[in-house]
């Protein structure tokens, strides 16, 4: 305490580091030890092995304190806390005088239930997962070989400078196109939503990113948002989605069609390395030297073998001359053989054909009498030889029966050999 006057009145002038002691005095033994519950933030265990974290209210509320769990206490835990966490603590109360900051030195940890936000972050989980936008089925596969890559994040972000790095050095020939939001606070969820959205519309990219840095849950908390998810599931592209460091877990992450441990890996996941594409394009360029050089030399053959037959058109000449002379030699050897062969074909086929012909007439002959010889025997006056008569009345119809005569009737009677008038004089029934 330093003591100063002025004018004859005398007061106390505190000393920074003894005003910080002398609070730190006063917190210790008016609260000391005490056990708070509240939700874990911002949690990180540092190499040796000491965990530093802040405690928010449980409630929703903004106040905060923050913790120190040295390793000797944390050696003890049962569980492996995370961010959003609802838990109980017991402690002592301090100051951390360096930075005159009030702060909680932790001595043992439990857990009290899941905390509001990841309570918050379960049922909207649970509520997106039943409408199916995490099926596994939806998801598509990545272009092989982009063309253009869009990156959604923050134009201050390291991960935007991450992306851009790994981009330049894997594949330098892709063409980027960044889509600035806000990736953090209340604002970010509707940027984020609205710069997925413009990607879709715009159609210049063949795979999108969306990425930001590590944080806390309320720090990522922008990519829980519904209408991100949203968003990401109904872009037009295939989705990377790299929020965070490798722990880290959101809902986009369960939304997009890839998840990338860190925006880095993301952007090693979108594009190719340049120098494997490289590499197949050569090995196709191999290939298709040898193939264009086994054609050229099969035609080079094919020519070399024309070229040898046209350098000596006599021999061609000559065995044609010679093929041509063994056709006549084979005409003239078969001609007479085949006239021949046909003569006696026509031969026999002229002598059936007059065989055939004369045991047809023969056939015709026969039935001819036979037709005669009954045409013979109905023959009327054939039956007037054997002393039988024709008799016409006056009329010249024939008489069959006295029934129609009468004594005095002249009648007209036909014999065999002439015809005779006679009267009838009396008729006998």
């Amino acid at each position: 305490m330093i003591e100063s006057s002025t004018a004859g009145a005398r007061r106390s002038v505190w000393g920074v580091a003894a005003l910080v002691h002398e609070v730190a005095e006063l917190v210790g033994s008016g609260i000391g030890a005490c056990t708070v519950r509240g939700e874990l933030s911002g949690f990180s265990r540092a190499a040796s092995g000491h965990c530093y974290f802040n405690l928010k209210d449980a409630d929703g509320g903004t106040a905060l304190i923050r913790c120190a769990m040295f390793r000797r206490a944390a050696g003890l835990l049962g569980f492996a806390p995370r961010d959003g966490q609802l838990v109980e603590l017991r402690g002592r109360l301090g100051v951390y005088e360096p930075r005159g900051e009030l702060q909680l030195v932790v001595e043992a940890m439990q857990q009290a239930g899941a905390g509001a936000l990841f309570e918050q972050f379960l049922r909207i989980k649970a509520k997106l997962e039943a409408e199916g936008l995490f099926d596994a089925a939806r998801k598509r596969p990545l272009p092989t070989y982009p063309r253009a890559v869009g990156v959604v994040t923050s134009l201050g972000a390291a991960a935007l400078h991450d992306v851009l790095t790994a981009l330049a050095r894997r594949a330098p020939h892709v063409r980027v196109v960044v889509y600035p939001s806000l990736v953090q606070g209340a604002d970010a969820p509707p940027l984020l939503a609205e710069a997925i959205a413009l990607a879709s519309r715009r159609a210049e990219v063949d795979v999108l990113i969306v990425c930001r840095g590590g944080g806390s849950l309320e720090d990522l908390w922008a990519f829980n948002d519904e209408r991100v998810v949203r968003a990401v599931c109904a872009a037009t592209m295939p989705v990377v989605c790299g929020v965070g460091h490798e722990t880290d877990v959101t809902l986009a992450d369960f939304a997009a069609d890839l998840r990338a441990p860190t925006p880095t890996a993301a952007a090693e996941l979108a594009a190719p390395l340049r120098d494997a594409c490289l590499q197949i394009l050569d090995s196709y360029g191999a290939l298709m030297r040898r193939r264009v050089h086994e054609i050229l030399d099969l035609n080079a053959q094919r020519l070399d073998r024309a070229a040898l037959r046209l350098s000596r058109p006599a021999q061609g000449v000559r065995q044609q001359t010679e093929r041509v002379m063994r056709l006549a030699n084979r005409l003239a050897a078969h001609a007479p053989r085949a006239l021949q062969a046909q003569r006696t074909r026509l031969a026999t086929a002229q002598r059936a054909l007059q065989h055939g012909a004369a045991m047809r007439l023969a056939g015709q002959h026969q039935r001819l009498a036979a037709l005669e010889a009954r045409l013979r025997a109905l023959d009327p006056s054939q039956v007037l030889t054997r002393g039988y008569a024709w008799i016409t009345d006056a009329d010249g119809k024939p008489v069959t029966s006295v029934t129609r005569m009468n004594a005095g009737d002249p009648l007209h009677a036909v014999l065999h050999d002439g015809a005779a008038d006679v009267t009838v004089t009396k008729v006998h029934r």
